[in-house]
């Protein structure tokens, strides 16, 4: 029996390309009935600008195999049967481990992925001829249980002023959830521990000038109604959504970039699937120059040692990842203490 099936135009660099898409009316979002080809449409509408902020990186693939209140998956190594136009870049994983990943150069290779069944994308931060090196720092604000969107509004605003201390041009995007994503262009000349460091650096900082209102705990028995500034999203293998990438909640959320001016009127649930296309068509592209001036992490590596000669050290590692030098114990403060 034939398999329902449909082919659309999609623009690119490289000229226009027939993209195939099977299962075309099956819906991903039930409550929006909005479909694979209405996915995949959605992704050649924005896709300049996605591929601006997500091309040329090890990417992973966050797949769904019926809608987005169903089984999901996550891929890192690229799915069978790529287009000759899709390439692939081997990354090494906390492991030592290393495999190829996906990398995306045009909207074709993206509305591909979407044909894969994926609804997520989650580029690395580091690009496909240098992946261990980033060249963006990457700072999730998650507002915890008792605080919202708009306790991240305050911290973010503060974070940009410490960002700019150290020489660092902040850029600004919605989660696609509660939060907020803060991200600072770097020259990709320091390695992801550095990275990670340099964030912690900057988590601590915010967390000095905000005690109240954010925090760098770890264990979330710690946290109280405070916004957590999750220093661990700079990991080597550790990813959020990309820019315009959406995401699997009810009402199509994306996670959409935004201005500085924009974020005290901000409701991050007016960005979805079906707005962000025209949102890009009259607003633009608010990361459009992101790359332009990049910075560089030196002040925060020193203030990073600067913390650790008084006494602040190294924080937790994801549960996933080997332990790691200078690593505080694996265990939640109670249990210790319980332990103890």
């Amino acid at each position: 029996m034939a398999t329902e099936a449909t082919t659309f135009t999609v623009d690119g660099p490289n000229g226009p390309r027939e993209m195939r898409i099977s299962s075309p009316s099956r819906v991903v979002w039930p409550e929006l009935g909005f479909t694979k080809l209405d996915l995949a449409r959605y992704i050649a509408d924005v896709g300049g600008a996605f591929i601006a902020a997500n091309g040329d990186r090890p990417v992973a693939l966050q797949r769904f195999s019926d809608t987005v209140d169903g089984e999901q998956f996550f891929s890192k190594n690229p799915p069978k049967g790529a287009p000759d136009f899709i390439r692939s870049v081997k990354v090494i994983y906390p492991s030592a481990r290393s495999h190829p990943q996906l990398v995306l150069d045009e909207p074709a290779a993206a509305v591909w992925a979407v044909q894969m069944n994926t609804v997520v994308f989650h580029p690395w931060p580091s690009r496909a001829e240098n992946t261990d090196n980033p060249d963006q720092l990457r700072i999730d604000l998650d507002p915890q249980p008792g605080t919202d969107f708009d306790d991240t509004i305050p911290a973010a605003l503060e974070l940009k002023e410490v960002l700019a201390e150290v020489g660092l041009k902040a850029f600004l995007k919605t989660s696609g959830n509660r939060g907020l994503h803060v991200y600072a262009p770097i020259e990709p000349l320091r390695e992801f521990l550095d990275v990670r460091h340099a964030v912690i650096a900057a988590a601590r900082e915010l967390e000095r000038r905000m005690p109240d209102k954010v925090t760098t705990a770890w264990w979330k028995e710690e946290r109280g109604e405070r916004v957590f500034v999750d220093f661990n999203q700079a990991n080597r293998d550790r990813t959020i959504a990309g820019a315009y990438s959406p995401r699997p909640l009810p009402h199509a959320p994306v996670s959409c970039p935004i201005t500085w001016d924009e974020l005290g009127n901000t409701n991050p649930r007016n960005f979805t699937v079906l707005s962000v296309p025209e949102r890009l068509k009259t607003v633009g592209d608010p990361w459009a120059d992101m790359n332009a001036e990049p910075g560089n992490i030196d002040t925060l590596l020193q203030w990073w040692e600067r913390d650790l000669a008084d006494g602040l050290g190294e924080m937790p590692f994801p549960p996933d990842y080997p332990k790691m030098p200078g690593e505080p114990p694996r265990v939640q403060p109670s249990r210790a203490r319980k332990d103890r």
